[in-house]
């Protein structure tokens, strides 16, 4: 679900560049890194061209976006980086698009042309395609996971999926990327954070603030688990309460574009 969407990347060439610059882990042997403590500093780029900032604790990006300078750039700085993959939608100009069979997907996502649902119930199919992705993450040298779209159930998607299913679904996706040495995050979600706190390493949410919900995730930030949030600003907001709720809560915010350009404002120390 990237507005804008990425450049298409043979993905042999885009780890084959990664290696060549010294960005990949050698066949997911380096040790699990620890996300950043809550309220660190962070920032998400879904939209070209990236700016990659250098004074961040944590950065979110499309790998078929990023260059193996910028990744390499990043980890110099020691930054903890991660990896955007959606894991409830098939999007038609990835490269592995071909690989979803016509049985595990379902409706369009209104809004997002090109994008359809999953059957994330159908783990034996998903499961496989998820972890060569996550693979692919993992050679270009990323530290963690965002699995977005966990919110099928919540969708019009042509399945009957439940809670049940998504908490299934994501244990699963977390076992795999914590066997690579990855970390993953819960991307929105909040009714199952008692669910999936104890599984996953940190929280991506979108206008928990804007919504009114920003309390239903604060387990993470209880767990000393980061929660990186993202306010927009086509939606009315005063930043600056945001930004106090945040500091209460824990939680690392920002506010940027629907597109997730680079620039966008992060709440003060």
């Amino acid at each position: 679900m990237i507005a804008g969407a990425p450049r298409a990347v043979p993905w042999a060439g885009a780890v084959a560049l990664a290696v060549l610059s010294g960005c990949a882990g050698a066949g997911g042997d380096e040790a699990w890194r620890a996300p950043p403590a809550p309220g660190a500093s962070w920032d998400w780029q879904l939209s070209e061209p990236l700016d990659p900032p250098l004074d961040v604790a944590a950065f979110d990006t499309d790998p078929e976006s990023v260059t193996p300078a910028q990744m390499a750039a990043l980890k110099g700085a020691g930054i903890y980086t991660i990896c955007y993959v959606s894991v409830g939608t098939v999007e038609d100009y990835r490269d592995d698009a071909g690989r979803f069979p016509p049985a595990v997907v379902g409706r369009s996502y209104p809004g997002w042309p090109g994008e359809k649902f999953l059957d994330i119930r159908r783990i034996d199919v998903l499961l496989p395609i998820m972890r060569d992705r996550f693979a692919r993450c993992r050679a270009l040298g990323f530290d963690a996971i965002e699995a977005d779209n966990m919110d099928v159930y919540m969708n019009d998607s042509g399945f009957a999926i439940t809670r049940g299913d998504t908490v299934a679904y994501v244990t699963a996706l977390a076992d795999a990327a914590h066997e690579m040495g990855l970390g993953i995050g819960q991307k929105n979600v909040p009714a199952l954070t008692g669910r999936l706190v104890g599984r996953l390493d940190f929280a991506i949410t979108e206008s928990c603030y804007q919504d009114g919900w920003c309390g239903a995730v604060r387990a993470y930030a209880r767990a000393g688990k980061p929660v990186f949030d993202a306010e927009y600003t086509d939606r009315p907001i005063d930043f600056s309460a945001a930004c106090a709720l945040a500091r209460q809560y824990g939680i690392s915010m920002i506010l940027k574009d629907r597109d997730l350009h680079e620039g966008g404002r992060r709440c003060p120390n």
